[in-house]
């Protein structure tokens, strides 16, 4: 804890269990140490990596406030785990009964007679935790060392890009599984695509025999009818003929 005149800050560094492509948040908890309103003001040099909330406020006497400061995701990890970021925390005594609309940029103008306390506070990139190894514990001879990675974010032996490469290792494992499982899912659509196109094929072929069938019926009516008809006509005809004979026998000739 850094104890100043006005407020103090827990912890004194903002600290961000580092992951790639992922959101960190670390927290700030201010401390009023007067009998006073205190206004805040909390500027970074990276405006836009950070989003702080809230990055202004009024901290009654001898209370305090939590300040959340929310990293953005990033792509690719810094050489050695190594931030330049810096946060600077504006504190300014104000009047009683202050609230979060009486705070201007003006309070903390140290130009204009303002007396302004500062407290500068660094960024540190902490290894997130690496999941067991199955090589048994304990270094084995002949073995380069590993490099180790402290709590204030320094590398210490070995290589010193070992971690940054560990967190790309460990990134493009999800990224890969990622992208079989995109492609198992578009192989498997096309599947799906072809067995329904299968399907739509054979069921146009089906129809298309049973008007083929159809087609040949009526082509085969329309030849066989006519023919019919006239048969039926010879046989009526016939028919007649010899009824005629029969009713009408010619007579003997004597």
């Amino acid at each position: 804890m850094s104890t100043a005149e006005l407020l103090s800050i827990d912890p004194h560094e903002l600290k961000f269990v580092f992951e790639l492509k992922k959101q960190i948040s670390s927290s700030l908890q201010l401390s009023n140490n007067t009998d006073n309103h205190v206004a805040f003001k909390v500027k970074t040099t990276n405006p836009k990596k950070y989003c702080v909330r809230p990055n202004t406020g009024i901290i009654l006497p001898r209370s305090t406030c939590d300040v959340m400061v929310t990293m953005q995701a990033q792509k690719e990890a810094p050489p050695d785990l190594v931030c330049k970021d810096k946060f600077l925390l504006q504190s300014v005594k104000t009047h009683d009964g202050a609230t979060t609309k009486d705070i201007s940029a003006e309070m903390f103008n140290k130009e204009l007679g303002h007396v302004v306390e500062e407290s500068k506070l660094r960024v540190v990139y902490v290894a997130p935790p690496q999941p067991p190894s199955p090589v048994a514990e304990g270094s084995e001879e002949g073995s380069s060392p590993r490099g180790s990675v402290s709590e204030n974010g320094n590398v210490n032996g070995g290589d010193s890009t070992t971690v940054a490469r560990a967190f790309t290792e460990r990134h493009e494992a999800p990224e890969k599984s990622a992208e079989v499982k995109a492609l198992i899912s578009r192989l498997t659509e096309e599947k799906n695509n072809a067995i329904q196109q299968n399907n739509k094929l054979h069921q146009e072929l089906k129809q298309l025999k049973v008007s083929n069938l159809n087609r040949r019926r009526i082509l085969l009516m329309d030849t066989v009818l006519p023919i019919m008809r006239v048969m039926l006509a010879l046989f009526e005809e016939l028919l007649l003929t010899s009824r005629g004979v029969l009713m009408f026998p010619s007579a003997k000739t004597h």
